[in-house]
């Protein structure tokens, strides 16, 4: 052997005893890690003892920095993935009902899907909500609503993900008091808030008021849950919508960790503990279908993230430096024409979000490209989960493809192409932070053109035939049979609004008067709004009264037309 190798093949061993001791540290499942042949699998594989791999640093082992190959020396051997089924329609006792069933199939935590009306800060009976009430999820007004969705669901017992971003703040603030009316002490409660505004202006427009007023409440509850709810991810830095807007893959990888830098910058001008507050910073991510790009790109996520917020930020902890991200199948993959091919599709885009490490997946059903998934193809979305957890052996090995030359090749190139966004999103700012170079896209269109182009692109490929979509520009034949589909009675909206007026009718105006001029008190004097929020929820003010009050002090956005 070459003398100047030797020390490089000692190393490599060295590290390798390393995970071996993490790896014997670590919590193991009660499971049988054989193949379905009756064969040992190793919890782990690599380089062969007394191999050479230059820039295997840059892969490592699961468990160690840069975590390409995942955050746990176990892998799924320690703990599976959660499976968090995205639901929600109607009103809040529908979707109640809806929960139980997927907790009693075996769910492990609840992701909460809301309807337009409350996406956009608006209460059922608002002229501007007729005709979207509990149409593309729950309707939710006051915290009342909040009681209802998780009646008999103990919220200390369940990790709970609510997908919102512009009104996030106050719908929070409901569930908080939803959690305390249950007697829970909401220092222990464990979930993810959504809250990212900048996917907001960068791809699904659902904002509420202009940049930096976002930026301030969600300041202010990135202080709230770092000292009052320590396990409570107040922040799911989400990528899953701009790829569904049309991004390629390395868009939504780069745009998605700017957005993430962007937050640490929030909350180190805020003056917290980078150590403290990045572990609450949690990803979301798309899982589209091409499927070994779809592995690269969360490998290359981890990989990036840690080596950013340990040497751009000063990050000195493992756990502060972990890039833990939820994943759910791409809508936009599937298909009105032959529905039942979206079965396929979800289970491939499943699998590659495990293979590539995903800490918790939702899985779209099959249906939901044309409506609300109905109870038997939601069945289905969760079982395609529980087949590849208990059938497959994928949970056998942590990161089984990890050395494979095609995904290591994938994994440098996304990461490669997310470094040269970045650099341009950072030409962009005046003062150089990630944060101004980000207003400045968002100001000056730049984001959406970058998506609009590429998807553009794809559309034209997809014309010609360059790409293929089965039932779509190829093998369109079928025998299937029409779906079945979950419909919302217009009457949901009736009700909604009359169980609100009697809410408004019974509840202490006075109370609510004197909370919302509290919060707006606290705006005014750059105190943390959550106190005053929480104060509001209990006192049964509507989401649509809170984020009026505020829109009326902050005002509201318009984008700037791009032609």
């Amino acid at each position: 052997m070459d003398e100047r190798a030797a020390p490089r093949a000692d190393a490599l061993e060295l590290s390798r005893q390393r995970w071996q001791r993490r790896y014997d540290a670590a919590r193991k499942r009660a499971a049988d890690f054989t193949t379905l042949s009756g064969a040992t699998t190793d919890p782990v594989y690599g380089p062969p003892p007394g191999s050479v791999v230059p820039g295997f640093e840059r892969i490592g082992w699961p468990g160690e920095y840069p975590f390409t190959r995942g955050l746990y020396p176990a892998g799924y051997r320690g703990r599976t993935w959660t499976i968090r089924q995205f639901s929600g329609f109607g009103n809040a006792r529908q979707t109640n009902e809806r929960y139980k069933m997927l907790l009693g199939a075996g769910g492990s935590g609840l992701s909460v899907a809301f309807d337009m009306p409350t996406l956009m800060g608006r209460d059922s009976d608002d002229p501007r909500a007729a005709g979207e009430v509990g149409h593309c999820g729950v309707a939710i007004d006051s915290a009342a609503d909040m009681d209802a969705l998780f009646a008999d669901i103990p919220l200390a017992d369940v990790t709970t993900s609510m997908t919102i971003s512009g009104p996030a703040v106050p719908v929070f603030c409901m569930y908080l008091a939803a959690a305390q009316r249950q007697g829970a002490d909401i220092s222990d409660l464990n979930g993810t808030l959504q809250t990212d505004i900048f996917k907001e202006y960068i791809a699904q427009k659902e904002w509420l008021f202009p940049p930096q007023p976002h930026l301030k409440l969600i300041g202010d509850l990135m202080e709230y849950c770092a000292s009052e709810i320590p396990d409570y991810k107040p922040l799911s830095v989400s990528g899953y919508h701009i790829r569904e807007a049309g991004s390629t893959a390395a868009q939504e990888l780069a745009f998605t960790l700017a957005d993430g830098f962007a937050y640490v910058e929030l909350g180190l001008s805020r003056g917290l503990d980078l150590d403290t507050f990045a572990p609450g910073l949690s990803f979301f991510f798309d899982a589209h279908i091409d499927f070994f790009e779809e592995i690269a790109k969360f490998r290359a996520a981890r990989r990036i993230w840690a080596r950013w917020l340990r040497d751009e930020f000063g990050a000195k902890t493992a756990r502060a430096q972990w890039l833990r991200f939820h994943t759910q199948t791409a809508g936009v993959s599937l298909t009105a024409q032959q529905p039942d091919n979206n079965v396929v599709r979800t289970a491939i885009e499943a699998l590659a979000a495990v293979l590539g490490g995903t800490n918790s997946l939702h899985t779209n059903a099959l249906d939901e490209v044309l409506a609300l998934p109905s109870e038997r193809s939601a069945e289905i979305a969760l079982r395609t989960q529980q087949v590849i957890m208990e059938e497959t052996g994928v949970v056998n090995v942590a990161d089984p493809l990890g050395g494979s030359w095609y995904v290591e090749a994938l994994t440098d190139g996304l990461e490669a192409e997310a470094e040269e966004i970045f650099a341009r999103i950072r030409a962009m700012s005046p003062d150089g932070t990630m944060t101004a170079g980000i207003l400045r896209g968002i100001e000056d269109g730049w984001f959406s053109s970058e998506i609009a182009e590429a998807s553009f692109d794809y559309q034209q490929k997809l014309e010609k035939g360059d790409k293929r979509v089965v039932g779509v520009n190829c093998h369109t034949g079928t025998v299937g049979m029409p779906v079945e589909i979950l419909r919302v009675s217009h009457e949901v909206e009736r009700q909604q609004a009359a169980d609100l007026s009697r809410r408004r009718a019974a509840r202490d105006q006075a109370a609510v008067d004197r909370a919302l001029a509290d919060m707006l008190a606290a705006v005014r004097s750059d105190q943390n709004v959550i106190p005053p929020m929480l104060a509001a929820a209990r006192a049964e003010a509507t989401l649509g009264e809170i984020c009026g009050a505020l829109r009326q002090e902050w005002g509201s956005y318009f984008e700037a037309p791009a032609f």
